[in-house]
């Protein structure tokens, strides 16, 4: 729970400043990262997405997600949470976005700051800047948006963007990836070991029948979705991803992204089959550029 609205301090959370971790990771993460968003989950050798999972000349050369550097904002999290001053490791946050630039096979570090706070909401942005330790080369930046119960009330700033009102009279396409009842166990083994996600106990403690799915999980499958759909399988034309996570998903359960495609813009939103076509998560793609013309 968040200290009270009396005690929060918005200059105290922007001035905040985390200190710089380091992270190493290889092709057996990227790999294991893949498997956990689906990749190949009903198809063994299906040949648009083996490329994340296997290349003939080895390993090193898999092709990386890039919904992959969603991950790195996961040094700055324990169990789920957010650590922000003037807030116990118990405080109520919800990741609401995350913006995934393109992304290489090398180590990393990453630098982490508070990038502003803002609304009668108490909404705090994290931006976390991921660096070549050696070249000190930008690599991907995320910003993590997280909602602070019981503070707010010092500004009139807009709240985080998200769609309401969809594009009219352009193509929607639809895929239907399924996830699977071990989905949320194998995508923990990239580093969100949440019990949330394991623990039945845990889950109905928090008000779920079960254990949930990763919402950056979820992300995961939706981003896939666009990248076959709309990239014709490639993820280098993926520039940026915004994500707004709006419901829980089970793992098992159906998941329907929907897509408008509006100049270099994939705007989409993600629903499950199962539940009467609940919206869970919402946002855009930003592309480099169009695919070439088969």
């Amino acid at each position: 729970m968040s200290n009270s609205n009396s005690d929060f301090n918005p200059e105290l959370l922007i001035s905040h400043k985390y200190p710089e971790t380091t992270t190493t990771y290889t092709e057996r993460d990227a790999v294991i990262y893949a498997l956990g968003v689906g990749v190949c989950g009903r198809n063994a050798v299906e040949n648009d997405e083996l490329k994340y999972l296997y290349h003939e000349k080895g390993q090193q050369f898999v092709k990386v997600l890039p919904t992959f550097s969603a991950l790195f904002s996961i040094e700055s999290m324990q169990d789920g949470v957010l650590k922000l001053p003037g807030f116990d490791e118990h405080a109520q946050v919800r990741l609401e976005t995350i913006q995934a630039y393109s992304i290489l096979m090398t180590n990393e570090f990453g630098r982490f700051n508070v990038a502003s706070a803002f609304g009668k909401a108490a909404i705090a942005e994290v931006e976390i800047r991921s660096y070549e330790k050696d070249s000190g080369e930008l690599l991907c930046m995320n910003r993590v948006s997280a909602f602070l119960r019981g503070a707010g009330g010092f500004s009139k700033s807009s709240p985080p963007f998200s769609y309401s009102n969809y594009p009219k009279n352009q193509t929607t396409v639809v895929k239907i990836p399924e996830t699977q009842p071990l989905t949320a166990l194998l995508y923990r083994l990239s580093g969100d070991y949440n019990p949330l996600h394991s623990d039945p106990m845990v889950a109905k403690v928090a008000g779920f029948s079960q254990p949930i799915l990763h919402g950056l999980c979820t992300l995961g499958f939706a981003v896939r979705a666009i990248i076959k759909c709309i990239c014709r399988g490639d993820p280098d034309l993926v520039k940026s991803i915004s994500g707004r996570f709006l419901l829980h998903v089970y793992p098992g359960e159906t998941l329907i992204t929907e897509m408008w495609l509006d100049g270099l813009r994939v705007i989409y939103q993600t629903k499950v089959k199962e539940r009467n076509h609940q919206t869970v998560l919402s946002g855009f793609v930003d592309l480099h550029r169009l695919p070439l013309s088969p």
